[in-house]
């Protein structure tokens, strides 16, 4: 019988522990306080039936002192050998109600979206030039030729496009250039996920043009990879990210430097 409740309140334990898992995992970065005091009850009184459930099992009986009988000394250290490994072995109760209990407090692992809002501060609005960040090309001149969404950047700004509300922009130098970039993204799924549509591409004749949309704009996040446009618009945007393949001084408190955006957020 005592077996019994015994599997019924480890059963118990790993319910809980799965549910609190489960709410785990699709918890954003900040919880109210009724969160919080919902998730410290249950984890409460997980640890409080596993101490129960020890405190329950049964105290085993130190077994007797064998009397040694003369001429059956390797009978008796046999026996007390078996004896003594009986003792030690753990009961199966209390090893699976510690497990339940270690594998609930493992932590757990953010999701990039997670990632993405706690390292963007919550921003919702972003602009972000194209090439040297999104783009594998550099200058405007190679767009002339072709233009290409890199792939490991691509799982980091669909999920951007989910939370923020994203504009990208970059100098051209004709409209086939414009042309090869939104076909670029477009088949890269870009305009599929989120909220980024075709008039969130911005193109502009002038390097200085990025700086116009910037301040029109007014995001919290700019991203960029030429210094002097970081420089020009720390002083109005509430956050700046340089894209620099070199290590670089921080210009302002709110610039910050990353060789990728990828890197930046931690997916490579």
């Amino acid at each position: 019988m005592a077996d019994t409740s015994k599997d019924d309140l480890v059963e118990l334990i790993k319910r809980i522990g799965a549910f609190l898992t489960l709410k785990f995992s699709n918890l954003s970065l900040t919880l109210d306080s009724r969160s919080i005091g919902a998730i410290a009850g249950l984890a409460f009184t997980i640890v409080f039936a596993w101490r129960i459930l020890r405190t329950s099992s049964p105290q085993r009986r130190s077994p007797k002192r064998q009397a040694v009988i003369p001429g059956s000394s390797g009978v008796s250290s046999h026996f007390s050998e078996n004896i003594a490994t009986s003792e030690v072995s753990p009961p199966s109760e209390d090893s699976s109600a510690q497990n339940v209990i270690d594998e609930f407090f493992q932590p757990v692992k953010p999701t990039l979206g997670q990632i993405v809002r706690q390292r963007l501060s919550e921003g919702r609005k972003v602009t972000c030039r194209l090439l040297g960040v999104i783009l594998e090309e550099t200058s405007p001149e190679e767009l002339q030729k072709q233009a290409t969404v890199r792939s490991s950047v691509l799982e980091v700004l669909l999920e951007i496009t989910k939370f923020c509300d994203l504009y990208l922009m970059e100098r051209v130098l004709d409209d086939e250039s414009e042309k090869k970039v939104l076909l670029a993204l477009e088949d890269a799924g870009v305009f599929t996920s989120g909220g980024m549509v075709k008039d969130k591409v911005l193109f502009c004749s002038i390097e200085n043009g990025r700086t116009s949309f910037v301040r029109q704009l007014e995001p919290d996040w700019h991203i960029d990879t030429n210094p002097e446009i970081v420089f020009q618009l720390a002083r109005f945007i509430k956050y700046e990210l340089h894209i620099t393949p070199t290590k670089s001084e921080r210009t302002a408190m709110n610039v910050f430097s990353s060789t990728s955006l990828e890197q930046f957020f931690g997916t490579v």
